[in-house]
C-alpha cells in the first residue's frame, strides 16, 4: 500500500490541472458582458450584437451597449438603449431601475431632449436628493422652463457638493438675473465667466446687472464688447450708448446706436428704441436733418411710437425756420444776440438802449431796456421763455413783480408755447403782454425776411 501512493500522487495532479483548464475554457465559452473580464470595445459590440440576435431583450447585452454609448458621449444611442432597459424595468426586477432612469435622463440632457431628460431626472431624484449630476441637470432644466425659484434652489444644493461647477454658476446666475436680483446675480456670473468666457448670455446678463446695480463704468467695458456680436450685439449698443448719453458723451452714444442698427437681425422693441435714441442724440446735437431721418423711419414702423409724431413735426418745423432753431436750441450767446433783434421789431422806429441783460438756469433771459419814441419813452422789461411747454400764472406773477422792482412801465412775455389760463387772466388788468408761440413765430419769420415794423400783426 505504501508504494501505491507515490504513484498515485502524479496521477491525483494530472486530473487536477485538466479540470482547472476546463473551467477555465468553459469560462472563457459564457462572457458576462458586465464582468470585468470584458474590456475591449469590440468584443463589447460583438457579444451583444450575438446575444441581441437571438434575444433582442436580452438586459445584460442592452446595458453593456446603453454603458459603452453613454461611456463613448455617443448620447442619442445611449438613450435610445437605456430607453428600451427602462421597458423592461417593469417585467425584470434584477435591473437597476434608479441608474437607467439616471443614465437615461443625462443623456436626454446631452442630446437636448428637454421633456425626457425632465422626466426620468425627476424620478431619479426621488430615491437620491443629493446626487450632484441630477441637481445640476434638474436646475439647468428648471431654468429652461421658466421656474427660477425651483432651479436656484437645486442649483445652490448641487453647488454645495462641487462649489466651482460653472454650468452650475451660470444658470442660478442667470435664474437670479431673470428675477431681477441683480445684486445676487452678479457675483454667480462673474465666477461663471470664468469658466465659460466665450459666452455672451453671460457677460451680457452680467453687464445688466452692473448697469441696474449703477456700476456703469464696468458695464459700459461689457457691453462695448459685445456690440458686435450677432445675437446680443443690438441690445448691448443700445445700452452702451445710452450709458454714453447719461455721461453726456453724445458722440460715443450715436456711434453706438449706429453700430446697434448695423446688425442684420433686430428685434422691432430694440431697433425702435436704437432709432429714437439716437434721433434724440442728433437732436442734442443741433444735427435735426439726421434726425428727422431717424424719426420719419420710425414714424413709417409705429407712428404711434413714444412722442415721435409730434417731435418728428417739431424737427420738420425747425429745420424750416432757422431763427427758431436759434431760439430755442442755440448757443446762449446767439439766444441772447437773437432776443435783441426781437426788441427791436417789437418796437419799429424807435431808440432802444439795453441796460441789463440776465440768464436763468438756460430756461429764460430778461432784458431791460429803455424804449424812446418820438412821443413817448418808457423802461421796458423783455422776458424771452425757450420752453415749448404751458407757462402758468406763477411764472407771470413773478415778471410782474420783477416788473415793479425794477420800476418798468410794462412787461412783455415771450414763448416758444403757450399761456395757461390763469396766465391770462391775470394779465387782463396789468400791463403785461403775452406772446405765445404763433405770435414768436410771426416775430421770427419778420426778422427773417428784413426785420420789417409788426406792430399790426400783433
Amino acid at each position: 500500500m505504501s508504494s501505491f501512493i507515490p504513484l498515485l500522487i502524479p496521477i491525483v495532479i494530472i486530473t487536477v490541472t485538466i479540470i482547472i483548464m476546463v473551467s477555465i475554457l468553459s469560462g472563457r465559452g459564457k462572457k458576462d458582458l458586465s464582468g470585468s473580464q470584458v474590456h475591449d470595445r469590440n468584443t463589447i459590440l460583438k457579444e451583444a450584437n450575438r446575444r441581441l440576435a437571438s434575444n433582442p431583450k436580452d438586459s445584460q447585452a442592452l446595458t453593456a451597449l446603453a454603458d459603452l454609448h453613454f461611456a463613448e458621449k455617443n448620447y442619442q444611442q445611449a438613450m435610445k438603449t437605456y430607453g428600451i432597459l427602462l421597458d423592461l424595468c417593469a417585467t425584470n426586477s434584477r435591473l437597476d431601475e434608479h441608474k437607467i432612469n439616471l443614465n437615461y435622463g443625462l443623456s436626454a440632457m446631452k442630446a437636448r431632449v428637454w421633456t425626457e431628460a425632465y422626466k426620468s431626472l425627476a424620478i431619479a431624484r426621488t430615491k437620491d436628493t443629493e446626487n450632484f449630476d441630477i441637481n445640476s441637470s434638474l436646475g439647468a432644466l428648471e431654468y429652461r422652463r421658466g421656474h427660477y425659484e425651483k432651479a436656484i434652489a437645486l442649483l445652490k444644493q448641487a453647488l454645495a457638493a462641487k462649489p466651482n461647477d460653472h454650468d452650475s454658476m451660470r444658470f442660478c446666475g442667470l435664474s437670479l438675473y431673470k428675477l431681477r436680483r441683480y445684486k445676487d446675480a452678479a457675483a454667480y456670473l462673474r465666477n461663471a465667466a470664468t469658466g465659460h468666457p466665450d459666452d455672451k448670455e453671460i457677460l451680457f446678463a452680467l453687464a445688466r446687472s452692473l448697469f441696474e446695480m449703477g456700476q456703469l463704468d464696468q458695464a459700459l467695458k461689457i457691453f462695448s464688447h459685445l456690440r458686435a456680436d450677432p445675437e446680443w450685439g443690438p441690445q448691448s449698443a443700445l445700452y452702451s450708448g445710452t450709458i454714453n448719453r447719461q455721461k453726456k458723451d453724445l458722440e460715443k452714444a450715436v456711434m453706438d446706436f449706429e453700430i446697434g442698427l448695423r446688425h442684420k437681425q433686430i428685434s422691432e422693441d430694440v431697433l425702435l428704441e436704437l432709432k429714437y435714441r439716437l434721433a434724440n442724440c442728433y437732436n442734442q446735437l443741433s444735427n435735426l436733418d439726421k434726425a428727422l431721418v431717424q424719426l420719419d423711419d420710425l414714424f413709417g414702423i409705429n407712428p404711434k411710437y413714444k412722442d415721435v409724431a409730434p417731435q418728428r413735426k417739431k424737427i420738420k418745423e425747425l429745420t424750416g425756420n432757422r431763427n427758431l432753431q436759434t431760439y430755442l436750441m442755440a448757443p446762449m450767446n446767439e439766444f441772447q444776440s437773437l432776443c435783441r433783434q426781437l426788441t427791436l421789431i417789437l418796437f419799429p422806429k424807435t431808440r432802444i438802449k439795453v441796460l441789463d441783460v440776465s440768464v436763468h438756469k438756460n430756461e429764460y433771459l430778461d432784458i431791460l431796456a429803455e424804449v424812446k419814441a418820438r412821443k413817448w419813452e418808457d423802461l421796458i422789461v423783455f422776458r424771452f421763455y425757450r420752453e415749448e411747454g404751458k407757462i402758468g400764472d406763477f411764472s407771470v406773477r413773478e415778471l410782474y413783480a420783477h416788473v415793479k422792482e425794477v420800476h418798468a412801465g410794462r412787461g412783455f412775455c415771450i414763448s416758444a408755447g403757450t399761456f395757461s389760463e390763469e396766465a391770462q387772466q391775470f394779465v387782463e388788468a396789468r400791463l403785461i403782454d403775452l406772446l405765445p408761440k404763433e405770435k414768436l413765430m410771426k416775430l421770427l419769420n419778420k426778422y427773417k425776411s428784413g426785420g420789417q415794423a409788426i406792430a399790426n400783426a400783433l
